[in-house]
């Protein structure tokens, strides 16, 4: 039930945050220099890397991303008619949440490396 829940909620926070986000950055370029850089300083710090709401926003968006994804496989799985045994659908449901924070710290340890 909390994969489930957690598809739904990651699915419908990463349309609302990433609209709202893109709406937010459209609307900045929009409005000039001044504006873009409101906008920018927001979530960067001025050497250009990501203040703490810019890594609250990045990383929350991108584990939604990689849980979304993860479930959507697991579904995917579960649609040919496998895993629907009780302790196989709950080992999926575990790996979900596993490889989605797996996922989540590899990408950004890998961009922490560029």
């Amino acid at each position: 039930m909390l994969v489930s829940i957690l598809h739904r909620v990651t699915g419908s926070g990463m349309a609302t945050v990433g609209a709202l986000l893109l709406v937010w950055w459209l609307a900045a370029i929009a409005g000039g220099a001044e504006s873009y850089a409101t906008f920018r300083d927001v979530f960067t710090v001025d050497a250009g890397g990501l203040n703490i709401p810019g890594f609250v926003v990045a990383i929350g968006l991108t584990l939604s991303l990689f849980q979304h994804m993860m479930t959507g496989i697991r579904h995917l799985v579960l649609d040919t008619g496998a895993g629907y045994e009780l302790k196989t659908n709950k080992t999926y449901a575990m790996l979900t949440m596993v490889a989605s924070v797996t996922l989540t710290a590899l990408f950004w340890l890998y961009l922490g490396m560029k």
